[in-house]
């Protein structure tokens, strides 16, 4: 395993996303220090964060131990996974036939259970009107999306076999289930593996990580106006 002496800087505030970051670092036992960039009040668009990550997006991360031992960023939660398991050769299988199951559960992550959590928090506590439409589309998928991780799970204890990077990156997109009208009693599989994961002692350090700085995002009116309905800047 690669030997980190300088720390791994993490920008970082947290949310699923967020976690996802945290929860690698810490089972990979390597030093890191946490940026928060706190995206309630639009530091995810200053100039300085924008240059290592231009979708205004939080996780990043900078190596200054990167290739060739030569700094490097990565943005997007996923492709820092990725790049962190290549790196320390632990969490994503080196195999390919291994590391084409991990790929395809992250993938189905970053494609699909994340970004349809995302729509079911946000109409069914954020938007300013309640849209039934809205809250069932997205109640509905994430319910779907439950099913399918619990018939995943009936016979192996990770999504991809061994403990992933894969799992790492749905965790944080299931701990909320209840902010997404979702009873984890109905999938056993899915709860087993929830319980496991959450037991992990890494995995608790992850979550603390800034936990002091969450807030009711459902309150803060002024949060909503930094966070929905951005458009292009100039």
């Amino acid at each position: 395993m690669t030997i980190q002496t300088k720390p791994i800087e993490l920008y970082y505030w947290p949310t699923p996303n967020g976690w996802k970051i945290t929860i690698m670092l810490e089972e990979l036992g390597v030093p890191y220090t946490v940026k928060f960039v706190n995206i309630g009040k639009g530091e995810q668009f200053e100039p300085s964060f924008l240059k290592i990550s231009p979708n205004n997006r939080m996780p990043a991360i900078i190596d200054p131990e990167g290739p060739g031992g030569q700094p490097i960023s990565v943005f997007e939660s996923g492709a820092i996974l990725q790049y962190l398991g290549r790196k320390f050769g632990k969490f994503y299988p080196a195999d390919e036939r291994q590391r084409v199951e991990v790929e395809q559960w992250l993938f189905w992550q970053v494609g699909g259970l994340g970004p349809m959590a995302g729509q079911a928090h946000h109409f069914r506590q954020y938007a300013p009107e309640k849209i039934q439409y809205g809250i069932d589309r997205y109640t509905k998928e994430v319910n779907r999306l439950y099913g399918v991780m619990n018939k995943r799970l009936a016979d192996r204890d990770y999504l991809a076999g061994d403990y992933s990077i894969a799992d790492m990156a749905s965790i944080g997109w299931v701990k909320p289930y209840k902010n997404q009208g979702q009873d984890l009693a109905d999938f056993p599989n899915l709860k087993r593996w929830f319980e496991a994961i959450l037991a992990r002692p890494a995995v608790e350090r992850a979550l603390a990580v800034g936990e002091e700085n969450r807030s009711n995002l459902a309150d803060d009116k002024e949060a909503q106006k930094v966070l929905f309905g951005q458009m292009a800047r100039a």
